[in-house]
């Protein structure tokens, strides 16, 4: 079998090394010929550094790499011209000073081939990158490629230091600046972020660049489609179904629902996340990769200081066309963050309003995502030991409904006495975080309309349909179960796994909560 580019973005090892590759060149090509000025915005992991290395063997004339893929067929003549590959990856910032720190790590290295004169004590890294490109196409005789990785690091690792920031943002302006000032000696220039920030200074200056971020043209440019994983990873896929006991449609299928469903345009088809699905391919096992490589701390933070209510995600959260890229640190919406980000994407396009319904993209980060959620909103319990919402299944597995009530009743009591607001609205929270974790090992869904019960769990052998009453009875809520016949559509459900036979039991469960105690106060069970 053939190795997997893990952690490996340069275009050349990639190629050289026998590793697998999905041939992103036609992309590549179409980039290069239809204009001078880009921005591309996407996740991070999303393979946006190795496009940005195939870019830059592209534009140096290296033929050679791109034997046997689209590049070759399309590409008639290979100049090379001079490239200015600038990494921000390459240093943590906390301040201007480690900026200046990154860019002159950056600037020294192609200074070093270009303009071995133009580094000196006193000039800052805007006047030497200004040089350096006019030095670079007087020397070449051809126009300079500017490649940027992650341009927005520096400012969202200092993004909750407003000070720090606007000196970080104010840098940044002046170096991005020059590409406007060096055009007569530019041939092609491509920024990638996570972020645009475009209605901050940064941009402000750089109003030529074409944002290609929501370009159905360009929406499969990075990350991978479902005809390319069949395409280009099928014999790797072959392996995973293997060895996991499963047929390869039935592996595609696992995929698709762990993997699978970034949309970045309206109409565009979905994208898996590449570092998933390599990882994927590489242990032949199904994991969460993606989500491991950082946690969403800063963006709950982001959503508990802007009052966002973590219920609007069973309805689909929406936002405006004009504000999706829109992402201002003192703008009080986290929403166009956690698309960037990749913790939310485009899952519908309402052209009347001209605005996006957004929703998360699979299973990876709908509850890796969760996962964080939980303790953010209840502080955790307080001994320590964590919330681990195995143990909810395992008691509904076993048709322990008590086991289960009983653990959630602990679970609201280990909830600080300050965080609960005595408002339905606080516990409908707190289930439905409980119920959609629910969903890791059992079908479960949490509802939100009138004429349906509040939640509904699964088993192989049971449905469980749930009821709960902050200012009634159990009894009432019980009732409430069967005057909006909750139960009906499942009356007929078969048992689920090899040598069942017979129907899945249902059970009721009606639930009321105390609300001086701040917790479920009493409970009844009955089977329809």
């Amino acid at each position: 079998m053939r190795r997997m580019p893990i952690g490996i973005q340069t275009f050349e090892d990639i190629i050289t090394g026998g590793y697998a590759y999905v041939d992103k060149t036609e992309w590549v090509c179409r980039l290069a010929k239809e204009g001078k000025y880009f921005f591309l915005g996407r996740p991070r992991r999303f393979g946006k550094s190795l496009l940005l290395s195939t870019l830059r063997s592209y534009f140096e004339g290296r033929r050679e790499l791109f034997a046997g893929l689209a590049a070759e067929r399309l590409e008639a003549e290979w100049t090379p011209y001079p490239v200015l590959h600038i990494d921000l990856n390459v240093a943590a910032y906390k301040d201007v000073g480690d900026l200046e720190a990154g860019l002159d790590t950056n600037l020294r290295h192609f200074e070093k081939i270009w303009n071995p004169d133009g580094r000196t004590a006193d000039r800052t890294p805007s006047a030497r990158f200004y040089d350096l490109i006019r030095t670079a196409c007087e020397k070449s005789g051809r126009g300079v490629v500017v490649l940027v990785d992650e341009y927005d690091r520096p400012l969202l690792q200092t993004m909750e230091q407003d000070e720090t920031n606007d000196g970080v943002r104010n840098a940044l302006k002046g170096f991005y600046g020059v590409l406007k000032s060096a055009d007569p000696w530019l041939r092609f220039t491509l920024l990638t972020g996570v972020t645009k920030f475009s209605k901050v200074s940064v941009f402000s200056d750089l109003n030529m660049l074409r944002d290609i971020s929501l370009s159905a043209a360009y929406a499969g440019i990075c990350g991978i489609s479902a005809r390319e994983l069949e395409g280009s990873l099928g014999p790797e896929l072959a392996a995973l179904a293997e060895k996991n006991g499963m047929r390869y449609g039935e592996a595609v299928a696992e995929m698709k629902k762990r993997y699978d469903g970034y949309h970045f345009c309206e109409d565009g088809e979905g994208m898996f996340n590449p570092f998933s699905v390599l990882n994927a391919l590489a242990d032949r096992k199904f994991a969460y990769y993606w989500f491991k490589t950082g946690t969403p701390t800063f963006l709950i933070e982001q959503m508990k200081r802007a009052s966002f209510d973590p219920l609007r995600f069973t309805e689909g959260v929406t936002i405006p066309a004009r504000s999706i890229d829109d992402y201002r640190a003192d703008g009080g919406n986290p929403v166009p963050l956690l698309y960037q980000s990749g913790y939310l994407t485009i899952a519908g396009y309402d052209r009347e309003l001209d605005e996006y319904i957004l929703d998360f993209p699979n299973e990876e980060v709908l509850y890796g995502f969760f996962e964080e959620l939980l303790p953010a909103y209840t502080y955790g319990p307080p001994d320590g030991q964590g919330f681990f919402v195995g143990d909810f299944f395992k008691d509904l597995r076993a048709g322990d409904t008590d086991g289960f009530m009983t653990r959630m009743r602990a679970f609201f009591a280990n909830i600080p006495y300050d965080l609960n607001d005595k408002t339905e609205r606080h516990y409908q929270l707190v289930f439905y975080l409980v119920f959609t974790l629910l969903g890791q090992y059992t079908r479960a869904e949490v509802r939100g309309a009138k004429g349906r019960a509040d939640a509904v769990v699964e088993t192989a052998d049971a449905v469980y349909v749930f009821e709960f009453k902050l200012n009634g009875t159990a009894e009432e809520a019980l009732r409430q179960i069967d005057d909006k016949a909750c139960a009906i559509p499942y009356i007929r459900s078969e048992q689920v796994g090899a040598g069942t036979a017979g129907r899945r039991r249902i059970v009721k469960i009606g639930a009321a909560f105390d609300k001086d105690e701040r917790n479920i106060a009493r409970w009844l069970v009955a089977e329809a």
